[in-house]
């Protein structure tokens, strides 16, 4: 069994036992919420050196670092190919896959990823933010949903707009999320392609645990459920979607993290959360380290 590993950028994750734990809270104001591609790949080298070849779950910390799910993605490079592809299935509430024009942020890594050769498709499970809806179709980035790359499993939004521009087959629309899971596991039964799956746990609903963004409503069995039906498949995997916070130096970072609206914490509530957060994951390792096979 290869180890969990914990990028240590915001001190969110809290302990895990016998983990392989990375400090990066130098990196911080860099990589929080967005960095340039040229950042990102000064963090890349570091990755590199640090991380070790084989390993297990990556615990990255808020979701405001979910683009760093990219980064470990790009090192299956040299284990797949077009001729040998994975799919990639990320749980999140929004698409990631938002026109970003100062590099790259945690909502837009999405398309970088489609882009990979050994990338066959992209699965986006649990979306119920509006980022999907008309007033924000113009910020996606729809290359990837034209050319098959990449697919939305949705619930709770309004995407008829997506029938006017032949983009339906790339938009899967539930009513709830065992149906949404349900389907995904059926639509999956024949493949035999291997799997790297990503968790922002903002997906999750607020009963199950409390992030600062806007939530979905699945529940933790949703995600389990899918572990369990394809876990012979999954060769990597990372977990995200942890409560910090940062007060950014960056004017720019500043006036754009606002737009999300996220809401101040107090002390003691944000220990309650991370507590909760801390079962959620000791649960999600559990699943993804009993069923994750060994990457060939």
């Amino acid at each position: 069994m290869h180890k969990t590993v914990v990028l240590d950028f915001d001190q969110s994750t809290g302990h895990i036992d016998n983990a392989l734990t990375i400090e990066l809270r130098q990196w911080q104001e860099a990589i929080r919420f967005g960095c340039s591609k040229s950042k990102l790949q000064q963090l890349t080298t570091l990755l590199e050196q640090r991380l070790p070849v084989r390993h297990g779950t990556v615990l990255i910390g808020s979701g405001d670092y979910h683009h760093i799910s990219l980064l470990l993605i790009q090192r299956l490079k040299n284990y797949y190919s077009a001729e040998k592809p994975i799919q990639i299935v990320i749980f999140d509430n929004h698409p990631d896959n938002m026109r970003y024009l100062f590099g790259i942020h945690c909502g837009s890594w999405v398309s970088y990823v489609a882009q990979l050769p050994f990338v066959s498709h992209v699965h986006v499970l649990g979306i119920t933010s509006n980022d999907i809806g008309l007033s924000h179709s113009w910020e996606n980035r729809l290359k990837p949903l034209w050319q098959n790359k990449l697919t939305y499993w949705c619930m709770d939004v309004d995407i008829s707009w997506t029938q006017k521009i032949g983009l339906q087959k790339a938009f899967r629309a539930f009513s709830s999320p065992t149906e949404l899971v349900n389907a995904f596991v059926q639509a999956q039964r024949d493949s035999t392609q291997p799997l790297y799956i990503s968790i922002d746990k903002d997906v999750l609903g607020k009963d199950v645990v409390q992030t600062n963004w806007d939530q979905g409503r699945m529940q933790l069995e949703d995600l389990l459920t899918v572990i369990n039906a394809l876990g012979q498949r999954v060769i990597g995997s990372d977990i995200t979607g942890e409560v910090s916070q940062w007060q950014y130096a960056s004017l720019l970072k500043r006036l754009l993290s606002a737009m999300d609206k996220q809401e101040p914490i107090p002390a003691d509530t944000l220990v309650q959360w991370q507590a909760q957060h801390h079962i959620i994951n000791q649960q999600l390792l559990a699943a993804l380290s009993h069923h994750q096979a060994t990457i060939s």
